[in-house]
């Protein structure tokens, strides 16, 4: 995979950690709205190109486009991308409204190309080591579970925060996706949601960097909760806030006819599985399946080699869309004080498979 990334913004930090790893995957061009962003982020990496993004769409190196603009501009890139022939991977969300990502997917089937989206967190060890031992019946059946995330806002420590709290920000389409996906990939996709919101204030107030005191608007519901239902039965409650301090819940928690699991943070790649059957003390899982040691990025390294085998691979945009609408979902239904269903159908992405003594950190 010959790899352009658009957006050059803070979280391309967190993927050139990762891209030098990925024996499928090299980073050959980069590419942002401001030039002198891009030509830093090329003067990091040997032989990277930085381009004006009409010259990398227009590159014949460049086979696929890492998209990490804003949520905003994420369809818009995606589209361009594919209109010149090139695979594409977004950053999450997959796009703000349920129709741009409709037609990112369509126009990749037409195109022939393949769409993947972050995030690739659920392919690491925590999320996969709970979703082996849902499937080793640790927990007897799923039958409901809660994901949570409280927080007091991201301008507290973002130097740019506006866009959290604009049309596809907010804690459920900015954090949301982490859970979201992860509760796909433990329990399987989502029929139906019912959800309820409310903002606490019109306002924040920037806490850090060359812009901290200025206050900027706040556009959106700050804290969201939705019941998601699973088309296996499971309810999974769902809680996303910029509003609280913290919690000290789990991130996720399953509970079944046999047991409880506690999920660690979807937002990392690792973190304790713990199992707590009645009678016991919690116990923390051995790490038995994921991708070892893995950072932002996997998912493209998972991409490139479902493509290679002319197979799917797992962090797909047929997940991301379907992750949208559960969230825009949850939206409305808050806004309308209904059921809202969900009409993209998503598979249960396949799970990643661990072998002791791998040394590559890639998983089976």
């Amino acid at each position: 995979m010959h790899l352009g990334i658009i957006g050059c913004g803070t979280i391309v930090g967190a993927y050139l950690e990762t891209l030098p790893r990925l024996p499928l995957v090299e980073l050959v061009a980069v590419a942002d709205l401001d030039p002198l962003r891009a030509q830093a982020v090329a003067d990091r990496v040997p032989c990277v190109r930085a381009l004006t993004v009409d010259e990398l769409l227009a590159d014949p190196g460049v086979d696929t486009v890492l998209n990490l603009t804003i949520p905003a501009a994420h369809a818009e890139v995606d589209l361009a991308a594919i209109a010149a022939g090139k695979n594409v991977y977004a950053e999450k969300p997959f796009a703000v409204t349920d129709a741009d990502g409709r037609a990112v997917l369509e126009a990749a089937r037409t195109a022939g190309v393949h769409v993947g989206s972050a995030p690739d967190t659920v392919l690491g060890t925590g999320i996969q080591t709970a979703r082996a031992a849902i499937d080793a019946g640790r927990i007897g059946t799923p039958v409901a579970a809660t994901a949570t995330m409280i927080t007091a806002g991201h301008e507290r420590w973002h130097a740019q925060p506006d866009f959290y709290y604009r049309a596809g920000g907010g804690p459920l389409l900015d954090m949301g996706p982490y859970y979201v996906h992860a509760l796909v990939t433990l329990l399987g996709p989502v029929r139906s949601v019912l959800g309820a919101s409310r903002r606490s204030r019109d306002t924040r107030t920037i806490g850090t960097g060359p812009r901290a005191g200025e206050v900027i608007p706040v556009e959106v519901d700050t804290y969201v909760t939705g019941i998601l239902v699973h088309e296996s039965g499971v309810l999974s409650t769902l809680v996303m806030g910029f509003d609280g301090a913290g919690t000290t819940a789990h991130p996720i928690e399953v509970h079944g006819t046999a047991g409880t699991l506690g999920v660690p943070d979807p937002n990392l790649f690792d973190g304790d599985v713990r199992l707590l059957v009645e009678g016991s003390d919690w116990e923390v899982l051995p790490v038995s399946a994921g991708y070892v040691d893995a950072g932002r990025g996997i998912g493209l390294q998972d991409m490139a080699a479902g493509i290679a085998r002319g197979e799917g691979f797992r962090a797909s945009g047929e997940l991301g869309q379907h992750a949208l609408e559960v969230m825009n979902g949850v939206l409305e239904a808050a806004r309308s004080g209904g059921q809202v269903g969900v009409s993209t159908w998503c598979g249960r992405p396949q799970g990643v498979r661990w072998r002791k003594g791998d040394s590559d950190g890639i998983g089976h």
